[in-house]
């Protein structure tokens, strides 16, 4: 099925700081890790699963869960490897934060919750993985919400230069690439996730309790090592697990995304990002991308939940 793109600019309609936040923070024992995770919603609803990026947390959903919750979704916003209450359940496991490795855990967690299908939807981070869950696990991926389109890469793909404008978006994997790029995340992740709120979403006026929220997450243990793993791993300077070769190595192929999808990019994202024009043809069912107007940045859920909540309804009836 070819691609119906119906290109748009809605305005958002939610942009005001908001300190919602979850009540109790469930845990469960998921694959390698026991996942730390929000719930709200009926236990019987249609399954939505929110994903967060970096350096964010669950609470860029916080306003999103309870607006699908009252449309009678039950929606699931788990802390990534590395985040939140997540933990490693074995001390010797890799800390691994390749690509392929956090689609494994959703498809895990997905599992122990005993969820055969969701709507998934994420920005970032999350949105990589719900790219490479719906690419290589359709099955288990209802439809779609991918803030910022496709973005399933591979460590070849990476080796090639960008413009130097392009180059200097990426300033902070680069920094990680080093020790003391290890070290200063280390020493100063709190203040470092801040300058990228303020730089990707430079519209976005934030309050200092709206941070603070998020930048405890930050304080798991395993957080930096995953990070650090994350960023090295592109650019060829982590090599993964080999139990994860064959997977990176369809993704490498770049695999068109078959089911229902919604992209969204905000007009004041100051984070690295494609056109949307690069991908379109990258979703082969049903597809529509909306640019989202009002100085909406890179934490577009959080910064625009009603167009995201929004989003994730309409995909479900495609």
């Amino acid at each position: 099925m070819a691609p119906i793109c119906r290109k748009f600019t809605a305005a958002s309609a939610d942009t005001a700081t908001s300190n919602a936040s979850f009540g109790e923070i469930k845990q469960i024992n998921a694959g390698v890790l026991n996942v730390g995770y929000a719930e709200v919603g009926p236990g019987n609803g249609p399954v939505v699963i929110l994903l967060h990026g970096w350096p964010y947390d669950i609470h860029s959903f916080a306003n999103v869960a309870p607006r699908l919750a009252s449309a009678g979704y039950r929606v699931i916003v788990p802390y990534l490897r590395g985040y939140g209450t997540t933990r490693f359940l074995s001390r010797d496991t890799v800390r691994n934060g390749q690509q392929s490795v956090l689609a494994v855990d959703l498809i895990a967690l997905m599992d122990a919750l005993k969820i055969q299908k969701a709507i998934i939807g994420g920005f970032d981070w999350g949105a990589r993985t719900a790219n490479v869950v719906a690419a290589l696990w359709p099955e288990r991926c209802k439809a779609l919400v991918s803030v910022s389109g496709y973005l399933i890469g591979s460590q070849a793909g990476n080796k090639a230069p960008l413009p130097p404008k392009a180059e200097l978006g990426w300033w902070y994997e680069f920094y990680f690439a080093t020790e003391r790029g290890r070290q200063g995340y280390e020493a100063n992740r709190h203040d470092f996730a801040k300058l990228i709120w303020q730089l990707a979403s430079p519209k976005w006026n934030f309050d200092d309790a709206t941070f603070e929220r998020s930048a405890s997450a930050f304080q798991n243990p395993d957080h930096v090592a995953i990070v650090i793993d994350n960023y090295r791993w592109r650019l060829g300077l982590s090599n993964g697990e080999p139990q994860y070769d064959a997977l990176e190595a369809r993704l490498a192929a770049a695999p068109v995304i078959t089911v229902p999808t919604i992209t969204l990019e905000g007009d004041a994202n100051g984070a690295p990002h494609p056109e949307p024009e690069t991908y379109a043809k990258k979703f082969v069912g049903e597809y529509v991308h909306r640019n989202i107007a009002g100085g909406i940045g890179h934490n577009l859920p959080h910064e625009a939940s009603k167009a995201f909540a929004d989003a994730v309804i309409e995909v479900a009836s495609y």
